[in-house]
């Protein structure tokens, strides 16, 4: 069997540039305090039950639950009632970049990748196809 893909470059015009910046801009904000949120939650994990840290120490209940991609697409979803730049891409773009969030952990655990990094720019990001996209 062939299997015969296409591959299409996209021009966009200026206007166009300007709101894929803010895209990824906001998915670069998404991503960096989803992985604060699990990191602070596994350096809260690290404490010995009867010492405290000199240098401090990460104050998260017990009982919360080790974060995940559905229970931090539902916070997002939260989020955006108080956030309204949340709400400039589609909701489909923040859950991709959840999504490669939660790759990044699984090869952490699974191949003994590293500890996953925060991002300083979204360099390459593949916008999922939206059928409704006003771009």
């Amino acid at each position: 069997m062939l299997t015969v893909t296409h591959e299409y470059k996209l021009r966009p015009t200026k206007s166009q540039v300007q709101i894929f910046e803010i895209w990824l801009s906001v998915c670069r904000q998404v991503y960096n305090y989803a992985l604060r949120e699990r990191k602070d939650w596994v350096n809260s994990r690290e404490s010995s039950v009867n010492a405290c840290s000199i240098v401090g120490e990460y104050i998260i209940s017990p009982d919360t639950p080790r974060p995940t991609y559905a229970s931090q697409c539902k916070g997002l979803a939260e989020a955006k009632k108080h956030c309204p730049e949340l709400k400039t891409p589609h909701s489909q773009v923040l859950q991709q970049t959840l999504k490669v969030l939660e790759s990044a952990f699984v090869a952490m655990w699974e191949r003994g990748h590293g500890f996953p990094r925060f991002k300083k720019r979204m360099r390459s990001f593949v916008f999922p196809a939206v059928k409704d996209a006003a771009v």
